[in-house]
């Protein structure tokens, strides 16, 4: 069914005539394409050079987290106000806009090394990043036919989901290696110059702002507390071992009450405050946030495992670890062409290519799982190839189900929600897989370590063996012996690594093992409840005559 709004707007967004269509698209989408691929640089940048900031800013991994805490919060706050600015400035006044101050933010940066300036501009990264997002997605919607949607939303998920998954890893990778990171954000500058150039220029059909609503700024506080504590939480709890650390459990308190609280207030607000739920209202855009949710759960976290893996296991340099993944974006991009071209062609239904998503998804996880401290990148592009096709026809489609039921009203607030939920399935899927390797590290570690004991004969066996190695090659012999012994102390942490990795693995590879009949029986229940409903009305109808 179609989402109706709680409140009746006074005005919907509108779009201007078109003078040459075709060009005035392809200027609009080749903005949109570059804006998005602003924040895929930016909002990735630490995941490859964390070490390099940190010591280049002699900031420690308490204070290095302010950046990663500043920037997600921040941008889990514009996905909720874009909607909001959406109905006092045109969407690409929003976009606009958030380009150039990402662009700003990320000049500035490029140009420090204080950390207290790096935060700060972190945190305006976040929020522009955000609202971009929103107001991007929400014009090609608005302005561009719906019959077209299939292919632009392909085209828009390049440069949001694919460039952050693979492009980006291998660019910054790539910078690092050959420069340093301030390149990194320096890079960003020409692209935001670039795609506020072309958005400005495009003459297409540009959707006015919607009616204005007033800013909603007990709302807008009350959440902001909660996501800063969620980020918080789910970012730093694994290291603080979770609950067991009482700052942790005061995080948790003060979040959950500052969410019931905002709950409650929006609820007596009646649709006139910050969350506008009326895309709930359509069956599809509520499946289609819980498969997001999930998705979201397995992409950001097979995006943290792969580099993490090749990084610590099997020391792969940062352009080496980036270059891994690139060969997967071109597959990525391959299936979201190919998913459009079923779904705006063939008219194949867009759920069609959601459970073939989910298995290759699901079969590359767990080929992953057997990875070794000997594997190479021969032996895992097969597996990340399959993850890249998976995640192309994953994504497409849920995006399709989401928006294609909503009007142009709720637009932009299904957007915020959407991509909020996806965000935040990355963060619980990233926090659950380091906390389980941490764990596994430590249980691995001990059990492998009750067969490196002095009695176990194949222990004295690799330990004479490597001290008589390190003893040919000169060392004293108390001294190789002591060497060896420590040698052999890595090789168990090593061994146990590899392992917790593997495990981890396989948890995304049974998450939807576990996801995949819930959302079948969501699915079925949301059907139920559409029939049901109509049905009533068929029958009120028929009362009525």
């Amino acid at each position: 069914m179609t989402a109706t709004p709680t409140a009746a707007p006074t005005a919907a967004p509108t779009a201007t005539p078109v003078r040459d269509g075709v060009a005035a698209e392809i200027l609009l989408v080749a903005g949109i394409l570059l804006a998005t691929l602003t924040e895929a640089v930016a909002g990735t940048v630490l995941s490859l050079g964390r070490g390099d900031i940190m010591g280049d800013t002699h900031a420690t991994p308490d204070e290095f987290a302010w950046l990663d805490i500043g920037y997600t919060t921040l941008k889990l706050i514009g996905f909720m106000a874009a909607p909001w600015l959406m109905t006092r400035v045109p969407p690409r006044g929003v976009v606009v806009a958030s380009t150039l101050v990402m662009g700003m933010a990320c000049g500035i940066a490029a140009l420090t090394d204080r950390l207290d300036l790096l935060v700060a501009l972190r945190t305006i990264q976040g929020f522009a990043g955000g609202t971009l997002l929103v107001g991007a997605q929400a014009i090609l919607f608005l302005a561009c036919p719906r019959s077209r949607q299939p292919v632009l939303q392909a085209l828009f998920a390049m440069g949001a989901v694919v460039a952050p998954a693979t492009i980006a890893p291998a660019f910054q990778g790539w910078l690092l290696d050959s420069q340093s990171w301030s390149w990194v954000f320096f890079s960003v500058v020409p692209l935001a110059m670039a795609a506020a150039g072309l958005l400005l220029i495009a003459d297409g059909p540009m959707p006015a702002a919607a009616a204005p609503r007033p800013f909603d700024g007990f709302g807008f506080a009350l959440i902001a507390v909660a996501f800063f504590c969620v980020t918080c939480i789910l970012s730093q709890g694994s290291r603080w071992d979770w609950f067991e650390e009482p700052c942790i459990l005061w995080l948790a308190v003060t979040g959950a009450a500052a969410l019931l609280v905002f709950l409650a207030q929006q609820a007596s607000m009646k649709g006139r405050g910050l969350l506008n739920v009326s895309p709930f209202a359509s069956d599809a855009f509520s499946f289609a946030f819980i498969v997001s949710f999930v998705a979201g759960a397995a992409l950001f976290g097979s995006g943290f495992l792969i580099p993490s893996f090749v990084l610590s296991v099997l020391a792969f340099t940062p352009t080496e670890a980036g270059l891994l993944l690139l060969p997967s974006g071109a597959l990525f991009v391959g299936s979201l062409l190919m998913a459009a071209f079923l779904i705006q062609v063939r008219r194949v239904p867009p759920f069609a290519t959601v459970p073939f998503g989910i298995l290759a998804i699901m079969a590359a996880m767990w080929m992953l799982s057997g990875s070794t401290a000997e594997s190479g990148a021969g032996d895992m592009m097969a597996t990340i190839l399959l993850r890249g096709l998976g995640l192309g026809l994953l994504f497409l489609s849920i995006t399709l189900i989401a928006f294609g039921t909503l009007d142009r009203w709720n637009l932009a607030a299904g957007i915020g929600l959407f991509n909020m939920g996806r965000q935040l399935g990355g963060l619980m899927g990233v926090a659950a897989l380091q906390t389980l390797i941490d764990h596994d590290v430590a249980a691995n570690a001990a059990v492998l370590g009750t067969h490196v004991t002095a009695g176990v004969p194949m222990f004295i066996e690799r330990l004479t063996t490597t001290a008589a190695a390190l003893t040919a090659k000169g060392l004293e012999a108390a001294t190789a012996s002591r060497a060896a012994t420590t040698l052999l102390g890595r090789s168990v942490t090593g061994q146990s690594t590899v392992i917790a990795f593997d495990t981890a693995f396989n948890a995304v590879a049974l998450l939807f093992v576990i996801a995949a009949p819930a959302l079948i029986g969501i699915k079925i229940g949301l059907s139920r409840r559409r029939m049901a409903r109509a049905a009533r009305f068929r029958r009120a109808g028929t009362e009525a005559r």
